[in-house]
């Protein structure tokens, strides 16, 4: 039998890559971890949690406003990015800490290297200049934000810059209509920032629910924000005080800050895949089976490498999936099926299962409860915005399809939701469950008549 000096290699130390070095040490198997960046990977360190944090502080502008409908007097107010940056820093140095003596507890050996394949049971280590061996390799290198084609666009920034501005701009561009774009776009207008969205498409957040997509529109640029559909950029220039956009209508847009959020592209680049062997995508994805195995017995990859589905709690259940599989022995799959999912605009979205129209191809019959209503703090708070909810459901069995909110803490509530569909629920299950009262989600268990019944 041939001996290595690992059982297992790890190749990037985010969530999908630690929870599988974690679990497969507890098993007992030898392992190593390389990370060349910070241990945390995009969810901790420039992705998912930096995120909410930034969230939370855009928001309180809007807490401020409307506390005065509930008998508060908030004095003078101000921000600062500067104490913000810093706070955010210490948290997820806090977080990267943790995840290390996870890691160590676990028996792993941490590398702080950039690690290449050489061979299906070899890596090499390119600032120590050694080479070690392993009786499998785990590819957990995640994905990078990509720059469009556009003349000018090395003037933009994209999402992983966006914790470390130096300083926040009184206008800002935001170039692209998915959910991490419209994320940071809320977050600029919160904090006060002029902000502009572009988006080249009809609506934004291709791939979700119509009438979700729509109402979110709308609400954003109730909330100040000039949400702009059917455009592209020309060419980005620098001026003496910012950035000129020119649009292809021949508009022109000056602007302090410009963020690219067009699309990210899987790191698979450099790692030494294509020599042996390793099948890619045609957008450079990582190719593997439902146990996460490559075209080569030996090599496995999990996470937004692989592109199946980038959410970093898909990335940790197909970590753990391939620990317990390969040194648990037991075989584990990671159900893509069925993911909550939020979206951190503000408004919120919170959506687990198939929209309305993809319901629609899929069944020969579909009940489409929804509800639109003003939350009970926005009345006293004089707010006008509206919680908006939809439960599709499969008119023959009666099993939820999908489900979609659109409010405050929807991503609090999808989450629960997700168990219930999960566990299969259909809508007498939902009718039966005794409502929380008062609250926004007991709308969820209190639909009765279809709004739409498709045939």
């Amino acid at each position: 039998m041939a001996s290595f000096d690992y059982d297992l290699f790890v190749i990037g130390a985010g969530s999908g890559g630690v929870r599988a070095a974690r679990i497969s040490g507890g098993y007992g198997a030898r392992v190593a971890i390389a990370e060349e960046s910070r241990i945390g990977g995009t969810c901790v360190i420039r992705g998912c949690v930096p995120k909410k944090l930034l969230v939370y502080a855009s928001r309180f502008a809007g807490e401020f406003n409307d506390a005065a409908g509930f008998g508060w007097t908030v004095g003078d107010r101000a921000f600062d990015w500067a104490a913000l940056r810093a706070a955010k820093e210490r948290e997820i140095t806090r977080l990267e800490g943790i995840y290390a003596g996870n890691l160590q507890r676990s028996g792993v050996d941490v590398i702080r290297d950039r690690a290449v394949i050489t061979g299906p049971h070899e890596i090499r280590l390119v600032a120590e200049e050694r080479t070690v061996t392993a009786g499998r390799i785990l590819i957990a290198t995640g994905n990078r934000p990509v720059l469009p084609n556009i003349p000018g666009i090395e003037h933009a920034v994209t999402s992983t810059d966006m914790f470390d501005l130096p300083t926040l701009p009184e206008k800002a561009i935001v170039i692209g209509g998915g959910y991490i774009g419209l994320e940071f776009a809320s977050i600029l207008n919160g904090l006060g920032v002029a902000t502009t969205v572009l988006y080249r498409g009809e609506q934004v957040l291709r791939g979700f629910d119509r009438e979700v997509r729509d109402k979110l529109a709308d609400a954003l640029r109730a909330r100040g924000i000039d949400l702009r559909t059917g455009v592209q950029v020309k060419r980005i220039d620098k001026t003496a005080v910012g950035f000129d956009v020119e649009l292809m209508d021949g508009a022109n847009l000056d602007t302090d800050l410009i963020l690219a959020a067009t699309g990210r592209h899987p790191n698979t680049e450099g790692l030494g895949l294509e020599a042996l062997g390793v099948t890619l995508d045609a957008d450079g994805a990582v190719v593997v089976n439902a146990l996460s195995e490559t075209s080569v017995p030996s090599i496995y990859a999990v996470g937004d490498v692989t592109n199946r589905a980038q959410l970093t709690p898909v990335a940790i259940r197909e970590g753990h999936a391939f620990a317990d599989t390969v040194f648990g022995g037991k075989e584990s799959f990671a159900d893509h099926t069925i993911l909550p999912t939020a979206i951190f605009t503000t408004p919120e979205i919170g959506t687990v299962g198939l929209s309305e129209e993809a319901a629609c191809a899929a069944h020969a019959a579909v009940d489409v409860y929804k509800t639109e209503f003003r939350p009970m703090r926005n009345i006293l708070a004089g707010r006008d915005e509206r919680t908006f909810m939809k439960v599709v459901v499969d008119a023959v069995t009666d099993r939820v399809l999908g489900v979609h909110i659109m409010g405050p803490e929807a991503g609090e509530m999808i989450q629960i939701v997700g168990i219930t569909m999960t566990m299969g629920a259909t809508k007498r299950d939902f009718d039966r469950t005794m409502a929380v009262h008062p609250t926004a989600a007991e709308e969820l268990v209190t639909l009765r008549t279809p709004a739409v019944r498709h045939r």
